[in-house]
């Protein structure tokens, strides 16, 4: 196997960032991190301002092994700085190196961009998993896909890349139009579209639809849109794409999707899923439809691109789902196994109800007893109330033995269910705790989910700290 080039030649990132240089300079740099607590020896550490200012965490980055830091011009050199490149804005220079980096891939290369209401990370990882065999294949490791995680994602990207998968946030409208322009993607996903973040539009759904469009921005005619056939939205997005000039490939189940499933089996570990054009079988690691779903958003890809999709679409066999959007714990407490489903990244009504539908389908045979923690959906607006009471048939759906809940939204909720069923109520999630663990035992299988605000972690933690765990 060839030796892959250095990340970054000094001179070249310099360039990229059009700084200025104080320090001795490193001849490469080996990667590009914001966070010293995984910072890598001679990556290139970034100085942004969020929660925290990145520039207190300079000496620490340099003591970890940083080749060099981009911080401000105001930045105040410490003793044991080594090399600094300043800017008047780091996020602004980050950007810059990420559009270099966009802009030295091989003509031949593919970067496919996705965006989408849910399933934008699950997505990611199947395309990463069915691209990897074909070539050198970059997507983030993380849901970098915001302001800072789009460009951080393209400053990682190796120059000799054949596939780059990015995705792209937004929770906003004008959001996404940027991020689509630093990418420029040769194809671009909308995975579907629903009522996540509608608190902060006043259109409601139309206004999200036009937003999750806005990932044509950056596409030159010609360009490729995979877009969502059975999502009711369909239409508003089928002519932005051809307004924008690009050629559009649907999937789904309806007899209109260009890439189109025949029939999805879900099971306990996954889904069989057969093409009806083009007739394929394949099977999906990881369960749920809404994951079966987005596979066809894969296959269609794929189809595009010219991959053998019988051999392409084979690792999604071995996909499964990642932490805290799905992931699976054996844990096995005194009293017998517990099954863990970790939803805890992040909640909205769609995935919610997705999480529930995934909840029902694990065997009673094993894990008798079904339980579902749930915690506030944010950003939902004046709708809040009325869509977590709309949750009420999926709970039903789900055969949910027990139902622990809380936030002040999922008050609504809980005032629905018989009293058998609620086990308990909480205003946050780690007053929930005691009650929780108290209840849980060998047997039971707990699906545990909530947006990433009301912070569902500790119920997670509390969880796996019932016994050793498996997975």
């Amino acid at each position: 196997m060839p030796t892959r080039q250095p990340l970054w030649t000094w001179d070249s990132l310099v360039a990229a960032a059009e700084g200025d240089v104080s320090g001795d300079a490193p001849a490469i740099v080996s990667g590009v991190s914001i966070d010293t607590r995984s910072i890598g020896k001679g990556d290139l550490f970034v100085a942004l301002k969020d929660v925290r200012d990145g520039h207190e965490f300079v000496p620490a980055a340099f003591k970890a092994g940083a080749a060099a830091a981009l911080v401000s011009r105001s930045y105040q050199a410490q003793p044991n700085d080594g090399a600094l490149i300043r800017v008047d804005d780091p996020l602004r220079a980050l950007e810059r190196i990420g559009v270099a980096a966009r802009k030295r891939l091989a003509a031949s290369a593919r970067v496919i961009a996705l965006t989408g209401s849910a399933g934008k990370t699950g997505t990611k990882e199947m395309l990463r998993a069915c691209l990897a065999p074909f070539g050198e294949t970059h997507a983030p490791e993380k849901s970098f896909n915001n302001h800072w995680g789009v460009p951080l994602t393209l400053a990682r990207m190796p120059a000799d890349t054949q596939f780059a998968v990015l995705e792209i946030g937004m929770n906003h409208a004008g959001e996404i139009t940027p991020l689509s322009k630093m990418v420029s993607p040769h194809i671009a996903i909308i995975t579907n579209v629903l009522p996540v973040h509608i608190g902060h539009f006043t259109d409601g759904e139309i206004g999200i639809a036009n937003a999750k469009a806005e990932i044509f921005a950056g596409m030159k005619p010609g360009g490729l849109a995979i877009l969502p056939r059975d999502n009711p939205h369909y239409n508003l997005l089928a002519r932005q794409a051809t307004a924008a000039g690009l050629e559009i490939v649907s999937f789904g189940i309806s007899a209109q999707a260009t890439t189109r499933a025949a029939s999805i089996e879900g099971r306990e570990t996954g889904s069989y899923i057969t093409l009806a054009h083009p007739p394929i079988d394949y099977t999906l690691g990881a369960p749920g439809d809404h994951l079966a779903q987005n596979s066809l958003a894969v296959a269609a890809v794929l189809g595009v691109l010219g991959l053998p999709l019988p051999s392409a679409l084979g690792p999604l066999a071995g996909v499964s789902a990642p932490v805290g959007r799905g992931a699976r714990s054996t844990i096995a407490t005194e009293t017998g196994p517990l099954l863990l489903i970790d939803e805890s990244y992040n909640a909205n009504p769609a995935s919610m109800r997705a999480a529930l539908a995934t909840l029902a389908i694990v065997p009673r045979k094993q894990f008798p007893r079904r339980i579902a923690v749930l915690g506030d959906m944010r950003e939902l607006g004046a709708e809040a109330p009325a869509l977590h009471r709309d949750l009420k048939p999926a709970v039903d759906a789900s055969g949910a033995d027990l139902v622990f809940a809380c936030g002040e939204h999922m008050r609504e909720l809980c005032t629905l269910l018989p009293p058998a069923v609620l086990g308990g109520w909480a205003g946050s999630s780690t007053d929930l705790v005691a009650m929780l663990t108290a209840a849980l035992r060998g047997g039971d299988v707990v699906m545990i989910k909530g947006s990433l605000g009301t912070n569902m972690a500790p119920l997670v933690t509390a969880t796996k700290a019932l016994g050793p765990v498996n997975g």
